[in-house]
């Protein structure tokens, strides 16, 4: 058995409050890598062409009030 079958194998033995708190915290987790992921594209300048596509945009007065 893998090291992840094991895991799961746990998973599925936990109390419905400790499932609970476990999928809250992988949760919290995905999201603080999902920021940094984010972040490190920006600095990369993956996501520059968000910003020129708004500013191109704007420049047309096309923008949309969100």
């Amino acid at each position: 058995m893998t090291k992840l079958q094991l895991i799961q194998a746990e998973i599925e033995t936990l109390t419905s409050d400790d499932f609970t708190y476990l999928k809250n915290w992988i949760n919290e987790l995905d999201a603080q890598q999902w920021e940094k992921q984010i972040e490190q594209d920006s600095n990369d300048g993956k996501l520059d062409f968000l910003i020129e596509e708004a500013l191109l945009e704007k420049s047309k007065n096309q923008l949309q009030e969100l």
